[in-house]
């Protein structure tokens, strides 16, 4: 397995093609007005190669925002667990949303293994393709050492110019490469102009925030009583917007929902918020986190903290899909700065 190739830009549309006659292929679309999305694409025409994080993140492949789980039928006493899956290739997939994707590979191998989610991801194939700017103002993928490719993906694509420099990552991705003869082994001349374009990441990318990687997790660990949460419990609207658009969000409720007929229905999985009202709320009218500066607080305690002391790594992953939606303009970034002051 050779792996390193290079694939000229004028023949990106014909590797798309012909992965489209074996299987759905789905890639960032402009939706118009600076909005991108992951969507179904016929063609390499189709895929816009520079967008800032889409909409939703990928994750809504792994996790879909809903899903039956089980099915039952009362007359028949019957009731039959569900999967549903499709084969796909999800092509120019950015290093923040492939780190979304292990976050969750992570939650989700973990005891009690979620079998519907690690099932659906051995039917995905990941194309990676790498920023070699800031995507725009919100992104804070340096501080949270996201910038650079770290895995996760069959094939991972970076721009030189023109042509893609294609790093093989598996033997699923191996497979891809060799459905179309436009791949060529990568030369000398292709390696150093990879390393070329990672040197000038590494002088264009800084952390975003007024405090290095390794300080975060301290930071958090003192920040349960901080003002800053109270700042933010005056300006949240509870909307929820900022988890359903965050890479490693997964919390979710389930729900049974009878047909008409009464006798038969289904159990669903639905993505859930910890930032509405009735989250954290349960018998007797009893609520754990009944302000929003409390929820706020646990939000980025799940994406700093928590996930750091069960499975040593950040779970945000940069990508600013919470600052850029937020209504209020809660800003990731404005926050640690804001807690990273008050430390002092």
């Amino acid at each position: 397995m050779q792996q390193f190739v290079t694939l000229q830009k004028k023949d990106l549309n014909t590797f798309i093609s012909a992965l489209v006659q074996s299987q759905k292929v789905v890639a960032p679309v402009s939706r118009g007005y600076n909005n991108f999305s992951f969507q179904e694409v016929t063609s390499g025409d189709e895929i816009s190669l520079k967008y800032i994080p889409t909409i939703l993140p990928p994750k809504k492949y792994f996790l879909p925002t809903q899903e039956t789980v089980i099915s039952y039928n009362k007359r028949e006493n019957s009731v039959n667990a569900t999967l549903e899956y499709e084969k796909m290739v999800i092509f120019g997939v950015h290093t923040c949303d492939l780190a979304g994707i292990q976050c969750l590979n992570m939650v989700f191998a973990d005891k009690p293994k979620d079998m519907n989610y690690i099932v659906r991801k051995s039917k995905i194939a990941i194309i990676g393709l790498e920023c070699n700017d800031y995507c725009d103002e919100y992104a804070s993928c340096h501080v949270v050492d996201n910038h650079l490719p770290n895995g996760g993906y069959d094939l991972f694509f970076t721009d030189l110019g023109d042509v893609f420099m294609v790093h093989i990552n598996t033997m699923l991705g191996d497979e891809l490469v060799g459905k179309v003869p436009v791949f060529k082994p990568a030369d000398d001349k292709a390696l150093k102009a990879l390393e070329s374009v990672r040197q000038k990441k590494r002088s264009i990318f800084k952390d975003e925030v007024n405090v290095k990687h390794e300080d975060l997790k301290p930071l958090f660990d003192r920040s349960f009583t901080s003002k800053v949460w109270e700042d933010l419990n005056k300006r949240c609207l509870a909307c929820g917007n900022c988890t359903n658009v965050c890479p490693t969000c997964y919390c979710f409720d389930i729900i049974d929902e009878p047909n008409l007929d009464l006798n038969t229905g289904a159990r669903l999985r639905r993505w859930d918020s910890c930032q509405t009202e009735p989250f954290a709320k349960v018998a007797g009218n009893e609520n754990f986190r009944k302000e929003r500066s409390q929820r706020q607080r646990h939000r980025y305690m799940r994406k700093f903290k928590y996930p750091v002391d069960k499975y040593s790594r950040y779970f945000c992953t940069g990508c600013g899909r919470c600052s850029r939606t937020c209504m209020a303009e809660i800003k990731l970034k404005e926050t640690v700065n804001a807690l990273a002051k008050e430390a002092k």
